[in-house]
């Protein structure tokens, strides 16, 4: 079985979160990492990608952006 992506490291006050580890590949892949959330100002992280295998993980979820300006952060690949 492939091992799951981290998670995005959230970011501070001001820039963007960082993106999540794509699912490892394996019998049964691995689930992508969640992007990492903005705080005030940034975009969140993307998502990471799912692992490939005969039954294929979760892809991650794109982080939030900031309160004040940014953008959410795009969903990873199923």
């Amino acid at each position: 079985m492939g091992g799951n992506g981290a998670a995005g490291g959230k970011a501070g006050l001001i820039g963007g979160g960082g993106s999540g580890g794509a699912g490892g590949n394996g019998s049964n892949g691995g689930n992508g990492g969640n992007g990492g959330n903005a705080q005030l100002i940034g975009n969140g992280g993307h998502g990471g990608h799912a692992g490939i295998g005969a039954i294929r993980g979760t892809a991650g979820t794109g982080g939030y952006g900031g309160l004040l300006l940014g953008q959410n952060g795009s969903n990873g690949s199923a």
